[in-house]
């Protein structure tokens, strides 16, 4: 590196920039070379990367020392206390327990009115030329996440005039009338959580993955009911109730054709004893 140039007597003391740490120099005096330190003699942990570990029982000025944060005497100091512990006191949860019971087989659904739904129309977000599903719901912020499906519900039922194609997993009777007499079209159909992320997240499953059908009694009958919009309503026979326990009238089970009953009595015949 070369060296520093000579200053002319009248320039008096200063100091070189850039030089860490700095050099003075004198007038008329030629001083040794001085070397620029590099950005990487002075890396370092950023502040906030790092919190400061509480260190207990290092004496009072560390903010937690002496008795360590826990205070003076008592069983919260001398040993552990388990959580919602009342002083041996019998619990409040046991004095004054929640009255009811815990409905095992509710679902919850993820309420979808017609007025929203008309919103986002208007605005665009959601195409009504296209069948409205799950994926589009979400895709577009209509509905906030989706646990166990979604239900269509008929506030603003006065202002939804938008034919369209969508299918929920249920529905009321007056939504189902709203959006029928605007000129829709609505299926409800059964979702259990796997269906659910089938459907709004498509490119996480196989093409054309099989969704679930429903199992138990109440979720059959329901999807079973033309008057719900059940997508399993074309499994009805004419007059058939969708109940499980009845049968379409006059259909009785196993019925035998003649030939079967000519051919039964004939064995019953034949019998020697």
């Amino acid at each position: 590196m070369p060296l520093l140039p000579t200053f002319s007597r009248t320039v008096g003391l200063a100091l070189r920039p850039n030089c860490h740490p700095p050099v003075r120099i004198l007038s008329g005096v030629q001083l040794q070379q001085c070397r620029f330190v590099s950005i990487l003699g002075d890396l370092r942990d950023v502040r906030a990367s790092f919190k400061k570990r509480i260190r207990r029982g290092r004496g009072p000025s560390s903010g937690k020392g002496k008795t360590s944060g826990r205070g003076h005497k008592g069983q919260k100091q001398h040993g552990k206390v388990p959580a919602g512990f009342q002083g041996g006191q019998t619990p409040l949860h046991i004095t004054h327990p929640e009255k009811g019971e815990a409905n095992l087989f509710a679902l919850e659904m993820s309420p979808l009115n017609l007025d929203r739904l008309q919103i986002w129309i208007d605005q665009g977000r959601i195409d009504p030329a296209k069948p409205i599903t799950f994926k589009e719901l979400v895709d577009t912020r209509c509905l906030h996440g989706i646990k166990d499906g979604v239900k269509l519900l008929a506030r603003g039922k006065q202002v939804f005039k938008t034919p369209i194609d969508i299918t929920v997993s249920r529905a009321s009777r007056e939504a189902i009338k709203a959006v029928e007499d605007a000129g829709g079209k609505i299926v409800t159909r059964f979702f259990n959580k796997n269906g659910v992320r089938a459907v709004v997240h498509p490119e996480r499953y196989p093409p054309d993955v099989r969704l679930a059908n429903p199992t138990a009694r109440r979720d059959i009958e329901y999807y079973r009911d033309p008057e719900h919009r059940g997508y399993l309503a074309h499994t009805l026979d004419e007059g058939e109730s969708p109940s499980l326990f009845w049968r379409a009238p006059g259909k009785a089970k196993n019925v035998l054709s003649k030939e079967q009953l000519q051919k039964k009595k004939d064995k019953q015949a034949n019998k020697l004893f």
